[in-house]
């Protein structure tokens, strides 16, 4: 990809840039850029083109004049973890993703210069379907286990057009299916199920364990295609407010999932299905016809090409 960015063109600020998407987005717009970008619990890497500034967006003093000479915000802060977490302790996912938006978006009023904000929001509000879902067609019927952080991205989404109705910004809403690639979760008890799964594979010896039946059907997006979205939707979007699915557009099982990253592995190993390990009976997959029609953008990565891509940077980037 070609940043089509100039220094001269956009300030961007990118928030939340030590997370697994945030850090791509940060590595790939201060290859040419100089950048802003936040950080809290984590340590910032080290880049020469990357202003970093700790802030935690819980606080409305640290977020005070955060955007100042900003063009572009670009919010990839949130608190996310698996599948577990959601289960066990759903109201992580609510309390202080919902304080942190509704302080950046307080800045944004502050700040009026700001041309863009871009939201990463996700597809829990979705309901669970074998037909491709349509940004256009949603009902608001969340599914029990996503209610909390459902209902919370909902709200920021519904802020985000609010201000957009008296604000210049332009406003993006990304609701996107399960990004995966390098820099992702790989811990067990936080990862998300591509993340876990490669860890499992790369791990085992002989076996590794799925939680559920794997009948679960999910849209798996490679992190670049991702950016190039970010890319074309800041040159082409026209209107105000926009929500976006970006995904794939193909779904595949969870067990399907894990027999061909062991197959791309190279290893010969045995899957186990643990039916009482907590799992969401959740099927999804994305109509992006949306953005192919209005920004121009359709996923490049195919799912095999994507786990090869990310077990090339699994092999040199962490310790087996």
């Amino acid at each position: 990809m070609t940043n089509k960015l100039t220094k001269k063109q956009n300030k961007i600020m990118i928030l939340g840039a030590t997370g697994f998407i945030g850090k791509n987005i940060a590595l790939y717009y201060s290859k040419n850029l100089k950048i802003k970008a936040t950080y809290n619990k984590k340590i910032p890497f080290e880049n020469k083109n990357i202003e970093w500034i700790k802030c935690d967006l819980r606080s409305e003093r640290q977020i005070n004049n955060l955007f100042d000479n900003i063009d572009i915000v670009i919010n990839a802060a949130a608190v996310t973890s698996g599948v577990k977490d959601i289960i066990n302790k759903p109201h992580i996912h609510v309390n202080d993703n919902a304080l942190m938006n509704i302080n950046i978006l307080k800045q944004l009023f502050k700040n009026k210069n700001i041309k863009h904000y871009i939201f990463f929001s996700c597809t829990v509000m979705y309901q669970s379907s074998l037909k491709k879902q349509d940004e256009n067609k949603f009902n608001y019927r969340i599914t029990d286990k996503y209610f909390g952080v459902g209902w919370t991205k909902v709200y920021i989404e519904k802020l985000c057009k609010f201000y957009s109705s008296f604000l210049n910004t332009k406003f993006t809403v990304i609701r996107h299916s399960n990004i995966f690639g390098p820099y992702d979760k790989f811990d067990l008890e936080k990862s998300h199920v591509m993340g876990a799964t490669i860890s499992k594979v790369m791990k085992a010896k002989k076996e590794i364990t799925i939680w559920g039946k794997g009948n679960e059907i999910r849209d798996f997006l490679y992190i670049s295609d991702l950016i190039k979205f970010l890319e074309l939707l800041i040159k082409n979007q026209k209107n105000k407010y926009k929500i976006y699915n970006c995904g794939s557009e193909t779904g595949v099982k969870i067990f399907d999932l894990a027999k061909l990253i062991v197959k791309i592995s190279g290893k010969e190993i045995k899957i186990k299905k643990n039916v009482t390990a907590p799992t969401i009976d959740f099927n999804l997959v994305l109509d992006c016809g949306k953005a192919k029609k209005e920004i121009g953008w359709k996923a490049q990565v195919n799912l095999s090409d994507g786990i090869k891509k990310t077990l090339v940077w699994y092999k040199k980037n962490t310790f087996l």
